[in-house]
């Protein structure tokens, strides 16, 4: 497995495995989003500018630990924003964002599978107190089916170690953000299902 994780944080590569797949994991945010409407984006995890290109017309930052990544999606798309844009190399475990900094829109999309329960409490715990009032978090995850299934394989056999059942994703967010929308959905290719994701879209908590 080593092999394949060491394959994959090659940004070509991780494209190429991304790409008949990037639109299909968006659709649940875009049907109920207007991206026009949006201020400021922060994507965690953003990889090699995976979801960039539904964000040009928004100023947007990206943060990934890989500098590879970072590197590629500069290239590809840090001229090509209409508004600020930009990419940088961060471990989002310990981001601190200069003071006052908050987003509308806040985009984790395929990475908390890949993050344990203590950093990923603490990353959505750091999020909290980015998120603007009127904003909304968007987690886009991997599900661990409870049942044998291809979907249940190829999550077991992910290089993110920390797929979870759908009933511990709903607890997880729900502990940091007021539920909005929670929708499982799945990935499919000619007609096969091959992954079991879910969209939760979520507020920030109404304090008593």
């Amino acid at each position: 497995m080593a092999g394949i994780r060491d394959i994959l944080s090659l940004p070509l590569v991780y494209r190429t495995w991304q790409a008949p797949f990037a639109q299909g994991k968006m659709k649940p945010i875009l049907k109920t989003t207007d991206l026009t409407k949006i201020k400021r984006v922060l994507d965690i995890g953003c990889g090699p500018g995976t979801n960039a290109p539904f964000f040009l017309n928004n100023r947007y930052l990206g943060l990934d630990i890989n500098p590879r990544y970072i590197r590629n999606a500069t290239d590809r798309y840090g001229s090509k924003f209409t508004d600020k844009g930009e990419f940088k190399v961060q471990d989002v475990c310990h981001y601190e964002p200069p003071h006052n900094e908050q987003y509308d829109f806040i985009l984790l999309n395929s990475f908390l599978h890949h993050i344990d329960d203590d950093n990923t409490n603490t990353i959505l715990d750091s999020l909290h107190n980015i998120l603007d009032p009127n904003g909304y978090i968007h987690i886009l995850d991997l599900v661990l089916p409870q049942r044998f299934s291809i979907p249940r394989f190829l999550a077991k056999a992910d290089r993110g170690d920390f797929a979870r059942p759908l009933d511990r994703w709903q607890e997880i967010f729900s502990n940091h953000f007021e539920l909005v929308q929670f929708e499982p959905f799945p990935l499919k290719m000619l007609g096969i299902s091959l992954w079991q994701m879910v969209y939760f879209k979520g507020k920030l908590k109404r304090t008593a």
